[in-house]
């Protein structure tokens, strides 16, 4: 057997896979041996059919399966040793015109080479967002709080800011669905004056289209229809009140501050604003990081020059589809995929160049962690060594779930690679002024 390699440009090679007979002769004549044991054949005693029988019923369907084999192996092989780098998997090259009965063959396939490409980070133009949270918003989240852990007090008549338990109804939309909600959440003025001064046993007619502040979410929730239909949901509901409350802010005692967050954590209203500022940024931290990761990938795509072998991938794409498909279809899969294969390369280029691939002790430690975070979710804090290790292997026996972290915790070293090396902007913002500046100006 032989293997030789041509190439056609920098993004296209041809390998010519040379095979004589006496590459697979042995490997069918001992297929065909075990055949005529066991082969059942009227007239003949079983071990005992001609030999020249076997290679007439079964012999070229032996010989075309060995070829094969050996065929996919020697390319496999040769790929690993010569460390080609491929995009997609090499195509055979019009073996329909193969003469199948002749002894020796020559296989040609077509391959899409990794294209050679440098990343300049030096050229990233990125504003990475540091969120803090604002007076106002700590302020709000304190009244929250205070209304959290207040006392309900039941009332005769609604007024701004009170709770109401109810039921919305609709004939038309099939809603009946009993729910509670604070007037805080209409978002309509229109709406909450509608409601406010009604009685237990008093209706009011509500439009469902952009009724609650949180929009989709809060209309699935409190009306109880699917994520699909609260999407274009507008028709008029019926809300009937069956109970008013308001609630009594709770003091911002030691009690209160031990309740929330363990004792002696947070001593005093100064504290507690320090505290809500701290784990807001925290939790803002992540935003902003997935804003960071997003725009240096816009970044990085926009400004490396990236060749592919378009051409060889539309026909891999069309060749490799589980239903048939056109060119034309092929040609417009391409373009849909074009960008995350870009990406792909890019990131497959920085992990490499920079050493950024993790070894198994590195995923099973981000696994541990994950793991400890969900099982405090439940009460399970500061499990032991012997405790967490059966969880995380069983985790990462499931390739699917090894596959997933393992890219997290790429991700995850590669914004740690761009935030230590790459020359990025940093801006201080409150959340308002982040949105604002990072979505809506877009």
């Amino acid at each position: 057997m032989n293997i030789t390699r041509k190439d056609i440009d920098s993004l296209n090679a041809v390998l010519t896979v040379q095979i004589s007979e006496e590459d697979y002769a042995g490997a069918v004549d001992k297929i065909l041996k075990d055949y005529r044991k066991t082969a059942n054949v009227p007239g003949f005693r079983k071990g005992h059919v001609p030999m020249g029988m076997i290679k007439k019923q079964y012999g070229q369907s032996v010989m075309l399966d060995e070829v094969n084999k050996l065929v996919q192996k020697s390319l496999n092989d040769y790929l690993t040793e010569e460390k080609v780098e491929l995009l997609g998997q090499p195509l055979p090259v019009n073996q329909e015109n193969i003469d199948w009965n002749a002894k020796d063959f020559s296989l040609d396939f077509e391959l899409g080479l990794v294209p050679e490409f440098k990343v300049e980070l030096d050229k990233l133009d990125v504003t990475h967002y540091d969120i803090v949270v604002s007076d106002e918003m700590a302020g709000k989240q304190v009244e929250h709080i205070r209304k959290q852990y207040g006392k309900l007090i039941a009332k005769d008549e609604v007024s701004e800011g009170d709770e109401v338990t109810g039921s919305f109804e609709s004939e038309q939309a099939g809603i009946d669905q009993e729910t509670t909600f604070s007037l805080e959440e209409l978002k309509r003025k229109g709406d909450i004056s509608k409601l406010v001064g009604k009685k237990v046993g008093d209706s009011v007619v509500l439009k469902t289209k952009n009724l609650f502040v949180d929009g989709k979410e809060a209309t699935i929730n409190h009306l109880g229809v699917s994520a699909d239909i609260a999407e274009t949901l507008d028709v008029e509901v019926t809300f009937v009140i069956d109970e008013i409350n308001t609630r009594e802010l709770a003091e911002l005692n030691q009690d209160l501050f031990d309740k929330i967050f363990g004792e002696g954590e947070v001593k005093s209203e100064e504290e507690l604003l320090a505290k809500i500022k701290e784990d807001g940024k925290k939790q803002f931290a992540q935003q902003s990081d997935q804003k960071l990761l997003d725009d240096i990938v816009e970044n990085l795509l926009e400004n490396t020059k990236i060749e592919l072998p378009e051409e060889f991938l539309q026909r891999w794409i069309q060749a490799s589809a589980e239903e048939k498909m056109t060119e034309e279809e092929a040609a417009e899969e391409f373009k849909r995929s074009e960008k995350g294969l870009r990406y792909q390369l890019v990131e497959g280029n920085l992990t490499k160049e920079h050493d950024l691939a993790p070894d198994f002790e590195e995923i099973k430690e981000f696994a541990g962690e994950m793991v400890k975070m969900q099982m405090a979710q439940f009460g399970q804090t500061n499990p032991t060594k012997e405790e967490l290790d059966p969880i995380v292997m069983r985790v990462l026996s499931n390739q699917e779930e090894l596959e997933r972290i393992h890219q997290q915790l790429v991700t995850k070293k590669l914004l740690d690679f761009f935030k230590e090396n790459a020359k990025l902007k940093t801006k201080e913002v409150n959340f308002e002024e982040f949105v604002k500046e990072a979505y809506e100006a877009k």
